[in-house]
C-alpha cells in the first residue's frame, strides 16, 4: 500500500524504483560491468572472481560441466529480462532516465551512510560484551589486500550483485519459505528467523576459502549486522538499489583503504 501522505512524485518514485522494470534494469549494468572486468582480467595467473559468483556457478558446473557457466548466465539474464518485459507490458508509462539517476544517487547516499551506521551498531554490540571495537569497518578486506586494485574492484562489484542474489534473493527467501512450511510459523516469526540466520551465514561466508578473511569477532559482528541491514533494504527498496548500495559501499571501502 502506497503512503498517501507522500507527495505524488515521491510516491511514484518509491513505487517505480522497486518495480522489476526499473529495479532489474538498474541491476543489469552492474552485472555487465562485473562480468566484463572478470573476463578482461582472467588469465593463467588471475582466475579470481567473487565467491558468491563461484558458488552459484559451481552448482551448474557440477551438473553440466563446461556448459554450466554459460547456462547459468543465460538463465540469470533470461530471468531478469522476463520479469522486466512482463512488468513493462503491465505499465503503459515509458521508462524515465531521471528515475534511474535518482536510484543511483540514492544508492550512493545509502552506501556512504552504510559503513557509519553499521559500524556504530557493531561498536555498541562489541562493547556490550566487554571487547574493544577497534577499526570495525576498515578491518574488513583481508586477503583482498594482496590483489591488485583492478581485481579487488571487480570482486567488490561482484559482491553487490552475486552476494545479494545468493544471500537475499535465494537464501532468505528459502529460509522464509521453510520456516512457514516446515515449522508452521507466521510471517513475522518466519521473517525474523530468515533474516537472522541469513545474516549469520552471510557473515560466515566471508571467512571461507583461499581469499577468506581472518576470523575476528568485530568483523563477524559487523557483517552479521550488515546482513540484517541489507535484508531490510532488499525488502523495502528492492534488488537493484540493494545490489548497487552493496557494490558502491565495497568500492568506497576499497578506495579509502588505498
Amino acid at each position: 500500500m502506497v503512503n498517501a501522505t507522500l507527495p505524488a512524485t515521491r510516491r511514484t518514485y518509491w513505487h517505480d524504483s522497486r518495480s522489476p522494470r526499473y529495479s532489474l534494469t538498474f541491476a543489469l549494468p552492474l552485472l555487465v560491468l562485473y562480468e566484463a572486468m572478470a573476463a578482461a582480467l582472467a588469465g593463467p595467473s588471475n582466475g579470481v572472481r567473487n565467491g558468491a559468483d563461484v558458488l552459484l556457478k559451481s552448482v551448474f558446473e557440477r551438473t553440466l560441466g563446461a556448459n554450466g557457466q554459460p547456462v547459468f548466465g543465460a538463465l540469470l539474464v533470461g530471468t531478469m529480462l522476463f520479469f522486466i518485459v512482463r512488468d513493462r507490458r503491465r505499465s503503459a508509462a515509458p521508462l524515465k532516465g531521471g528515475t534511474f539517476l535518482a536510484m543511483l544517487l540514492e544508492s550512493t547516499a545509502l552506501a556512504a551512510a552504510f559503513g557509519t551506521v553499521v559500524g556504530l551498531l557493531t561498536a555498541q554490540v562489541v562493547q556490550s560484551v566487554g571487547m574493544a571495537p577497534g577499526g570495525v569497518g576498515l578491518a574488513i578486506g583481508g586477503a583482498l589486500d594482496s590483489l591488485g586494485f583492478p581485481t579487488a574492484l571487480m570482486v567488490s562489484l561482484g559482491a553487490g550483485l552475486y552476494e545479494e542474489l545468493l544471500f537475499r534473493v535465494i537464501l532468505v527467501s528459502a529460509l522464509l519459505w521453510g520456516a512457514k512450511k516446515i515449522f508452521g510459523w507466521g510471517p513475522a516469526a518466519s521473517g525474523i528467523f530468515a533474516t537472522i540466520v541469513g545474516a549469520l551465514l552471510f557473515s560466515a561466508f566471508h571467512y571461507v576459502g583461499a581469499y577468506g578473511d581472518r576470523l575476528e569477532v568485530s568483523s563477524f559482528v559487523f557483517r552479521a549486522i550488515a546482513g540484517v541491514a541489507f535484508s531490510a533494504l532488499y525488502i523495502v527498496r528492492g534488488f537493484g538499489i540493494t545490489a548497487w548500495t552493496h557494490a558502491l559501499y565495497d568500492v568506497m571501502l576499497l578506495v579509502t583503504r588505498g
